[in-house]
């Protein structure tokens, strides 16, 4: 991950994923509201969605544990260097720990949707395990590195963190869209965050270097990650409205409108000759 490719490829897969999700709980929230509005408001139809992301969640995991193991400057597991006396790309191999985790999570969901061998609560709780076992590894990750470079991180910290404790929340209130939205958005700003760390750090085609030890940069990077935050929840609500407006019961558009925009419209139609 110590370069540009390493952090878009985690940064695609929670943008992804948090995308997805944007989508996919607005139209369960609508779906249970209106149970005759699709094929997926029952809970057997959830349950393939969760059973189908379970695959793609050990399928991505499993591409990211392979890309940090067999890249050309890549351990190739390998551990220790016998030659040389000292640890091989331990990067590397925190960064495939990581993976791991999640690709566990997605083994879970398979057997968790899949069967009857294992309590449904386990996805979340295997979930939340995994997103902190990420945020456990980037708290050691950061010795020695410049001051920019472990401010971007730990920022991107809060969210981990922070989505780690949401996850947990829904082993016990599952089903909660507050803590369901939460943890969307949580997953769109890490992984736009992802990218962003990779354009400070990286920077692609020639781009202009930042200075790792300017503390102006600092306070951008604070107010941009803000920025990222209010983008991850702009797409939350326009996903929102769009999915509640499409499933409303009634063919017509003005169950989306406000009441007061539906009282003045019914009023004008009354008092029209």
């Amino acid at each position: 991950m110590g370069n540009f490719k390493g952090h878009a490829l985690p940064g695609s897969f929670f943008l992804l994923f948090g995308l997805w999700w944007s989508v996919k709980y607005p139209l369960k929230y609508s779906c249970r509201k209106n149970k005759n509005a699709c094929y997926l408001g029952s809970r057997a139809g959830f349950q393939r969605l969760e059973f189908v992301e379970g695959i793609i969640k050990a399928v991505f995991a499993l591409i990211g544990m392979v890309a940090e193991q067999f890249v050309p400057d890549g351990p190739h597991l390998k551990l220790y260097n016998y030659e040389e006396k000292h640890w091989d790309h331990l990067m590397n191999w925190q960064h495939a720990t990581m993976y791991l985790f999640y690709g566990i999570s997605g083994l879970v969901d398979i057997v968790a949707h899949g069967t009857n061998a294992l309590p449904v609560a386990m996805d979340r709780m295997m979930l939340s395990l995994a997103v902190f076992i990420e945020g456990f590894l980037f708290c050691y990750h950061l010795h020695g590195r410049a001051m920019l470079d472990v401010h971007v991180h730990q920022l991107l910290l809060f969210a981990i963190f922070g989505a780690a404790v949401c996850i947990f929340l829904e082993v016990f209130f599952r089903g909660s869209i507050v803590l369901e939205m939460l943890r969307t958005s949580l997953c769109i700003l890490q992984g736009s965050w992802f990218w962003q760390i990779g354009f400070v750090l990286y920077p692609p085609n020639g781009s202009p270097e930042w200075n790792q030890m300017d503390h102006t940069n600092m306070m951008f990077l604070t107010m941009c990650y803000c920025w990222h935050y209010a983008f991850a929840f702009l797409i939350l609500a326009v996903n929102y409205t769009i999915v509640s407006c499409y499933l409303q019961p009634s063919p017509t558009s003005l169950q989306c409108l406000p009441q007061w925009a539906t009282t003045s419209l019914h009023t004008s139609v009354i008092l029209t000759p």
